[in-house]
């Protein structure tokens, strides 16, 4: 039952005068930038991290990976938002990458485990090649940028769990405009309680799936830059979002 207080969960970061995460030397869950948890296989190396841009006004910090091949730096929330019962879901972000060679970017919400801190895009979420998308986990919505597609310098929607069967034709989920190296764009998914699916970009719908997730599968939010060859990835972020209603029923 309805009761009187805040209605939405916000978890949210401008990321103004934040620590740096960088130069740690061991993978754990203890890191975090604003509310977000930091995590990856990049944080086992003193070359990776999370700092803050100082030329940013307003706030704004630079995923790094490490020079390893499928090595991840990202972002994160608890597993805490329940399409049925939280619905719409949002999640937001304005990002922008230096380069679109040898990285994979995710954004959106997926159901893989967090008890090890170490996501990874390829081997737990999914990943790119020509044009094919490999769908890894059982419940993802959300975009992905894999620069080993076709169309490597595009934003793809990626869905699978919920009634509507995910596509692996990666032409089929292209969306426009293509990200450019060195401009800022804003990137937001919503998921109705219904499991219906919004993806937009710079403030226009570019997708809409019926029934693209699970609405009783719990997900967490996730924003991640990857490497997919031995060089550095980087993904700057000036913010991020995510809210949903409050579960009542709890």
């Amino acid at each position: 039952m309805t009761q009187a207080g805040k209605g939405r969960v916000v978890v949210e970061s401008d990321f103004g005068g934040q620590d740096d995460v960088v130069a740690l030397t061991a993978v754990d869950g203890s890191r975090h930038v604003g509310p977000f948890r930091v995590v990856g296989q990049g944080l086992a190396e003193a070359d990776s991290g999370a700092p803050a841009i100082a030329s940013a006004l307003g706030g704004a910090v630079r995923l790094t990976t490490t020079n390893e091949d499928a090595h991840t730096l990202g972002l994160e929330t608890d597993v805490m938002w329940d399409v049925g019962l939280m619905g719409t879901l949002v999640a937001e972000a304005r990002v922008q990458a230096a380069n679109l060679t040898t990285k994979r970017i995710f954004f959106g919400f997926t159901d893989i485990a967090i008890a090890s801190y170490v996501p990874d895009i390829e081997v737990d979420i999914g990943v790119g090649a020509t044009a094919t998308l490999t769908l890894t986990a059982s419940d993802i919505c959300g975009f992905i940028l894999d620069s080993e597609l076709t169309a490597g310098t595009a934003w793809h929607s990626i869905y699978n769990g919920g009634s509507t069967t995910g596509v692996t034709a990666s032409a089929t989920n292209v969306l426009s405009p293509v990200h450019t190296a060195g401009e800022w764009q804003v990137l937001r998914v919503e998921i109705d309680n219904n499991g219906t699916a919004r993806f937009s970009i710079n403030g226009e719908v570019k997708q809409t799936v019926v029934g693209a997730a699970s609405t009783t599968v719990d997900m967490k939010a996730f924003l991640a830059v990857g490497a997919s060859a031995a060089t550095i990835a980087t993904l700057d972020v000036d913010y991020l979002s995510v809210s949903g209603n409050r579960d009542w029923t709890a």
